[in-house]
């Protein structure tokens, strides 16, 4: 019998797949457990559009994100912060306080988690720190911290 799993199914395949089982194994199990439905012409159907849309979702979301990377590449961000004697900083600065200075200053909204920084930032002068967006995008920005 020819099924479309709904959910992963350890030793058989991943939610989406397509597959050609015995007929007490999806009677008894995939089908009564609703891990999977028969696959007649309204279900593959289905399935198609589900991928189409999956598709277009992640081809959308990809356009936004070089946009925003192609936006910010090279762009200089300036954060301020205090520091005590020696031009040691109170703390260090973090992905989510480049992310807060980027959506200030560029108007572009950026996930803290998203931010790399080589090692931490602890005294004034220019870093640099890379912003991985999803799927393979990716821009450089440089830090500029000046005191406060």
């Amino acid at each position: 019998m020819k099924v479309i799993l709904l959910k992963d199914v350890k030793g058989s395949g991943k939610a989406g797949d397509t597959l050609n089982v015995a007929d007490g194994y999806a009677r008894n199990y995939l089908l009564a457990r609703g891990l999977a439905v028969e696959a007649n012409a309204k279900n593959l159907n289905d399935l198609a559009g589900k991928k189409a849309s999956a598709q277009h979702k992640l081809d959308v979301e990809k356009a936004e994100n070089e946009q925003t990377a192609a936006a910010l590449e090279g762009k200089e961000v300036v954060i301020r912060a205090k520091a005590g004697q020696g031009g040691k900083l109170f703390g260090a600065v973090t992905g989510a306080m480049i992310a807060d200075a980027v959506k200030a200053q560029y108007s572009k909204n950026i996930d803290k988690k998203k931010v790399n920084i080589n090692g931490e930032i602890k005294s004034f002068g220019d870093f640099s720190a890379v912003i991985k967006m999803t799927q393979g995008v990716s821009c450089t920005v440089k830090v500029k911290v000046v005191e406060e």
